[in-house]
């Protein structure tokens, strides 16, 4: 195919304006370096970030203006010329963080966040580092593939990043947005048990649909930590809580972990200012750790955990194009999502 000169694309202008500041434009379409590669973005999603970062919530680095979204998945369609890894016609889907190659995450690659620091997804065409994509599950289309980038590798991470899960341990999740359901996914294809926390009767279905074992309406059962721990063995608690409610469910995560379990935080969704005293990890002996996505070597192991037990990301049944990307934020942020938040580009 001729690449074309020009493109559409979202660019966040400031953090400072809201919705408002997001703007739809023409742009070129970049050129690759020696070590790029350029990609036609057939398909991206939106995680909560992407709706906190233009009213200035974000608590990372941001260089605006941005083309927004982190999350992104296509087609290699031109390289530079000392890119050895790909060639034309390769599916790939980007990395969050373009510096974390591997290990663990340090200061440089906090600030290579795309769609923060680096031009984002929401746009045709997008040039990346060689090392700043990786190979598409092949049991996965491109929007499902854009899922993976944030929420799908933050829950892998959540889960095999510290102390890794291992078959018959417990796991706790809450609510039904990407992030949680994820987890929920991977902690059943590695044969652990899964608690989780909902609102409704109806996302309570979905949920053991899934595969969870035990679903708590957190409405009805204000001590679902309490309750979530009696239903493991001898009433240990469980190895890990996938945190993302912050001061709301913070208290009821202490209640529900085991010793020398892990907290999870990965999320604010009911606040950001705790009611809980950190010395808390002390008399229920945890780990509380923050996970900020992670690294190129987790990305590229999820994906195949994915691939060999053909697990679908749980994707919202609105379809979003390019052009109409504007009314994805105000749906989610309006949570009548469900999932992942599927936005095709052409």
């Amino acid at each position: 195919m001729s690449i074309p000169k020009t493109q559409k694309q979202w660019l966040i202008t400031g953090a400072d304006k809201g919705l408002d500041g997001l703007v739809y434009q023409d742009a070129p379409v970049p050129t690759p370096g020696d070590h790029e590669v350029l990609v036609h973005l057939r398909g991206a999603s939106l995680n909560y970030r992407d709706l906190i970062i233009p009213r200035g919530m974000y608590p990372f680095p941001l260089n605006l203006p941005v083309v927004a979204c982190s999350d992104g998945a296509g087609e290699v369609i031109a390289v530079g010329s000392k890119v050895k890894k790909w060639k034309k016609g390769d599916k790939v889907l980007t990395l969050f963080n373009q510096g974390h190659q591997r290990g663990d995450m340090d200061i440089a690659a906090s600030k290579t966040g795309l769609g923060g620091c680096f031009d984002g997804t929401l746009r045709q065409y997008g040039t990346f580092a060689e090392t700043g994509v990786a190979k598409i599950p092949s049991n996965l289309n491109y929007v499902e593939s854009a899922s993976l980038v944030c929420a799908g590798l933050t829950s892998w991470n959540a889960l095999y990043g510290l102390k890794p899960l291992k078959k018959g341990q417990w796991v706790v999740t809450q609510g039904t947005g990407g992030v949680s359901l994820f987890a929920l996914q991977f902690a059943k294809a590695a044969g652990a048990h899964v608690i989780a926390t909902t609102s409704t009767a109806e996302k309570a279905e979905m949920l053991k649909k899934l595969g969870a074992d035990h679903v708590i309406n957190y409405r009805e059962d204000v001590n679902w930590g309490e309750t979530a721990r009696k239903l493991t063995p001898g009433g240990e608690g469980v190895e890990h809580v996938i945190e993302v409610g912050g001061a709301d469910t913070f208290t009821q995560s202490l209640s529900a972990v085991k010793m020398e379990g892990v907290i999870s935080v990965i999320g604010f969704l009911g606040g950001a200012a705790p009611k809980d005293n950190i010395l808390e990890t002390l008399s229920r002996v945890c780990t509380v750790r923050g996970v900020y996505v992670g690294s190129r070597e987790q990305l590229e192991a999820m994906c195949a955990e994915i691939e060999k037990h053909d697990i679908h990301p749980v994707m919202d049944k609105t379809v979003f194009t390019l052009e109409k990307a504007k009314e994805a934020y105000e749906y989610m942020w309006a949570k009548k999502h469900t999932g992942k938040i599927p936005i095709t580009i052409e």
